[in-house]
């Protein structure tokens, strides 16, 4: 294959790969919010290695104890209600920006099994724990501005449960479990909120062990149930939110269960005491970093984690000097540009090159379009003469790709873009631009880098795909977060003052070659 027409293949690959994703992601199927009856839990598991099942619990009784309510705690940002189970059966976020379009406020919790459930491995005593209701020492608990503590005492038949749980103002709770007797049983964070799903991001569950490692069950994922002994964090979550339990100094057993759709549900399996650090709400830095900051592990940013990471890190280090969420990611995007200009003035060099030299090359492929081997000897030395890369066109921006994907992750589970303005018309960084201007400016200045980049393509067919990428960038950018259409326009308008620059410096290096050459 001659050497010009893998350059062209390559550059092509580059952005129809990025239209691919992006398509991807527009066109797989959203997972729907799971109806409340759907979320029961597999009836064939091996009781000795998982979670009592829910259908040895009589419904009359769920059905009792979920519309009974034993205390209400009020910390700054949230409102919680426990049931006659001691579970945590409701968990309202009271802040405004958590709020639904309606003006109702967010419920993390809304599916079974719920926050703090308790089962246990014998069959008798998990079916009397769904009947014997908790006794609260308290029915109100305000820990708006400091934590406060609430015992749950349940008496069942020879076994007395004991839940100490320390409420903190921002959503961390700790529950302390204590049984009268060593009993094998298991406790839940409860099933991952609801709030957020789609296609393009992680929703399931997370575990972290004690080497650092991770272990992802997604939704739909969880074939069997498994046990995992060295966990410090067992999150479940959805794009935004989660619901988990942690501890770095003692790490527990998790075991993952699943429900009828193969959707994962953690568990925490003992037998004794258990003292646990627990958080409901948002997947915020802030809070997560407040609490201990390996709990951002939380946060899944997919397979260029290793490059997001620290892209959020400066962003939020940005966002705390600029104090405004949308001009952080423009500077964001113009250090990143900065940064890769080497790179990036290298590659369009090689495309000005590449066009001067297109008409010697068809030249040459004509000459010896009968003789493959000595048109590469040819088209080799043409190169080498003129000091032109077939490959330093595409590279620059396949090693781009990378930090384009990382940048894609960090703007699309950032939760911390939900509520954020940026100017005028954009009141929400974390949804679609309500009158469709940014995406249209991305499309406009995307056109107009491409009118303005040298190419060399013979192929029609490859011409025309070309010419229709700003349109289709475009039609799929309408529905993404304003904060993502920001970042890409921003890098158009970059790409095209640094094409214009490029442009301008080698004609007057050519005009210079040609007065020298006279």
């Amino acid at each position: 294959m001659e050497q010009m027409s893998m350059q062209k293949r390559l550059l092509l690959a580059a952005l129809l790969s990025i239209v691919f994703f992006i398509v991807y992601d527009f066109f797989m199927p959203k997972r729907a919010p799971l109806e409340q009856n759907q979320t029961t839990i597999s009836q064939t598991v091996d009781q000795s290695k998982a979670p009592a099942s829910t259908s040895d619990t009589p419904k009359s009784n769920e059905n009792l104890a979920s519309n009974e309510i034993i205390a209400t705690i009020k910390g700054q940002s949230y409102e919680a209600k426990i049931d006659k189970l001691g579970r945590i059966v409701k968990f309202y976020l009271t802040e405004d920006k958590y709020k639904t379009e309606d003006g109702n406020k967010i419920e993390l919790v809304s599916q079974n099994p719920l926050p703090l459930e308790l089962r246990f491995n014998d069959s008798t005593l998990n079916t009397d724990a769904f009947k014997v209701a908790y006794s609260s020492d308290a029915s109100e608990v305000d820990a708006s501005s400091e934590p406060k503590t609430i015992k749950l005492t349940q008496n069942l038949d020879g076994v007395t449960v004991t839940k100490n749980i320390k409420f903190y103002p921002n959503g961390r709770y700790e529950v302390e479990v204590n049984l009268s007797k060593s009993v094998d049983y298991f406790i839940t964070p409860g099933f991952r909120p609801n709030i957020a799903i789609d296609s393009y991001t992680v929703h399931g569950v997370m575990l972290r062990n004690t080497d650092d490692s991770l272990n992802i069950i997604e939704d739909g994922d969880a074939k069997e149930v498994k046990n995992y002994a060295s966990t410090t964090i067992a999150a479940a979550s959805d794009r935004y939110y989660t619901t988990l339990f942690y501890s770095f100094n003692k790490p527990f057993e998790a075991v993952v269960d699943k429900d009828a759709n193969n959707n994962p549900i953690v568990f925490v399996k003992a037998n004794d005491s258990l003292k646990l650090g627990a958080y409901i709400g948002p997947k915020e830095h802030k809070i997560l970093s407040s609490m201990d900051e390996r709990l951002n592990d939380v946060i899944e940013y997919g397979w260029f984690t290793f490059i997001a990471k620290p892209m959020f890190a400066f962003l939020n280090f940005l966002h705390n000097y600029i104090g405004n969420w949308g001009w952080a990611i423009v500077v964001l995007t113009l250090v990143i540009r900065i940064v890769l200009f080497p790179l990036t003035y290298k590659g369009m060099l090689s495309m000005n090159k590449l066009k001067e030299l297109a008409p010697k090359v068809k030249e040459i492929q004509t000459k010896y379009k009968d003789d493959k081997q000595k048109m590469q000897v040819h088209m080799m030395e043409l190169y080498k003469k003129h000091g032109a890369n077939p490959m330093g066109g595409c590279l620059p921006i396949l090693l781009q790709i990378p930090v384009f994907f990382a940048i894609y992750r960090v703007l699309l589970n950032a939760i911390e873009l939900k509520g954020a303005p940026w100017i005028l018309w954009i009141h929400d960084l974390s949804v679609m631009d309500p009158y469709f201007v940014l995406p249209i400016l991305m499309g406009l200045t995307m056109f107009l880098q491409q009118k303005l980049t040298p190419t060399t393509f013979t192929d029609p067919m490859q011409e025309k795909v070309m010419k229709f990428l700003p349109l289709i960038f475009t039609f799929f950018f309408v529905t993404f977060p304003a904060g993502l259409t920001l970042y890409w326009f921003v890098n158009n308008v970059c790409s095209v003052v640094q094409q214009v620059f490029v442009n301008k410096l080698f004609e007057k290096h050519k005009k210079a070659a040609e007065v020298k050459a006279q």
